[in-house]
């Protein structure tokens, strides 16, 4: 899943930066708040990590912004800010999760999906689509049982679809959750991806809404 990243402190942000991508994560890092909240409009990610003191604007007005503007884009807050007026502040203001540094990177990991799971309305940790389970922080998947090999990118569309299962996902919008700044994109990338998805994990499960994009069904349709 893609995320932004603000965080002023280059040293601490490109750890952030290369731990995430390691743990799954497809991370597009900004360094001041005029940044963030350019990019968090412009375009659709899964979820923000955000710090609050921050160059040319203050991550609080950044998220105060954002959310006046109806922007749900699951927000965590990172920062060292640790009052109870601060959190208080905070979470009133709009953010989902908010965490004081120094935070450990595979605590940072699950909150990150946890959030990410929640904004879809899928409170388990496990995703679930007909016989196929999706563990987002193992990064393994199962049919009936039987694991299934999958490449990094498959995997990543497979959780962009099982989160959405039931919704049109335009190949815009797949792009723009698998691929971060810089990654180069192939014309037919999505439909080489689907393709071995289904291949692996049978054609009924993705379907192609034509014109549109692709649906992942929720359940088999009945006999």
């Amino acid at each position: 899943m893609r995320i932004l990243l603000a965080e002023d402190d280059s040293l601490l942000g490109d750890g952030l930066q290369a731990g995430l991508r390691q743990l799954g994560f497809q991370v597009d890092w900004v360094r001041d708040g005029e940044a963030a909240e350019r990019e968090l409009r412009a375009q659709a990610y899964a979820a923000a990590v955000l710090d609050l003191g921050m160059p040319r604007k203050d991550g609080l007005a950044v998220l105060a912004s954002l959310r006046q503007s109806r922007i749900a884009t699951p927000v965590l807050i990172l920062t060292a800010r640790d009052t109870v007026p601060d959190r208080v502040r905070g979470l009133d203001t709009g953010a989902d999760d908010y965490v004081v540094k120094p935070v450990d990177l595979h605590e940072l990991a699950a909150r990150l999906r946890a959030l990410v799971r929640r904004s879809h309305g899928q409170p388990q940790e496990m995703l679930t689509v007909q016989d196929v389970v999706l563990d987002p922080a193992a990064r393994t998947v199962t049919q009936a049982d039987a694991p299934v090999p999958l490449s990094t990118r498959e995997f990543d569309l497979l959780q962009a679809f099982m989160l959405s299962a039931g919704r049109v996902l335009t190949r815009e919008q797949l792009e723009q959750s698998l691929y971060s700044w810089g990654r180069e994109v192939e014309s037919n990338a999505i439909e080489v991806h689907v393709h071995n998805l289904r291949r692996k994990l049978g054609a009924h499960l993705i379907h192609t809404v034509r014109g549109v994009g692709y649906m992942l069904v929720r359940e088999l349709p009945k006999p």
